[in-house]
């Protein structure tokens, strides 16, 4: 398991419009390993809350979407040196504290990729239970690996998965087509159940425009799967 502050290890936070929850974020991540937040153009104060935390702050001038805040963190972090990355959102849905058991199957060589798979159930929005549910299923088949939790944006993945997998998307179906592209890249991926926590947060996800964008990603692999190009 890498040490408190393991250099080698990265903690990429894209964070929009979070002043109220970034700074608690930001300060059970740093105890863990470097932390990089990515204040995606938020007017809120997000990114002087972060660098009051002591952690690198890149920004976006404008908000140009999840995805893109991502893509620059990861590429921040892997200009950086680390060899394990792992990514959290900024609105205190993912605890910080769940992170070394992420970073665990990545260590022992066990896995690319591990996501942070959420309970559906008690917290959960029922919302969000029905299209969690739907998403993993979806993934699950198209991957032809199992997949608990396609949605959820905590995740730890090495430094060959980061720098071969890059995603054309720049919102919320970024991370979508980087499941999906790991999978299709042969990477192994594998789930650990984390706490769902859920506190009232303002979520940015737009129902009709972003899921319309997941399905996009989800139907273009499908279709690779019935034009014989294997699992995608």
């Amino acid at each position: 398991m890498p040490a408190t502050a393991d250099p080698r290890v990265a903690i990429v936070i894209p964070a929009y419009q979070a002043a109220g929850s970034v700074g608690a974020v930001v300060a059970g991540a740093r105890a863990i390993a470097p932390v990089y937040v990515v204040d995606d153009g938020s007017t809120d104060g997000t990114g002087e809350g972060a660098r009051g935390a002591g952690v690198t702050v890149l920004r976006h001038v404008t908000n140009r979407g999840k995805g893109a805040a991502l893509a620059t963190g990861i590429a921040a972090a892997v200009a950086g040196g680390a060899d394990v990355i792992v990514t959290l959102d900024a609105d205190g849905q993912h605890p910080p504290s769940e992170i070394p058991r992420l970073l665990a199957p990545i260590v022992a060589g066990q896995a690319d990729l591990v996501l942070g798979a959420r309970e559906r159930g008690g917290t959960m929005p029922l919302g969000r239970r029905v299209t969690n549910w739907l998403s993993s299923r979806l993934a699950t088949r198209i991957a032809g690996q199992g997949v608990a939790d396609a949605q959820t944006g905590f995740r730890a993945f090495s430094r060959s998965v980061a720098e071969r997998v890059k995603p054309a998307e720049d919102r919320y179906e970024y991370e979508t087509a980087f499941l999906l592209g790991a999978c299709d890249a042969g990477f192994r991926v594998t789930c650990v159940a984390i706490p769902t926590i859920y506190e009232g947060a303002t979520s940015h996800f737009r129902s009709w425009t972003d899921t319309w964008r997941v399905a996009r990603v989800f139907a273009r692999y499908a279709k690779r799967i019935l034009a014989g190009g294997g699992a995608a």
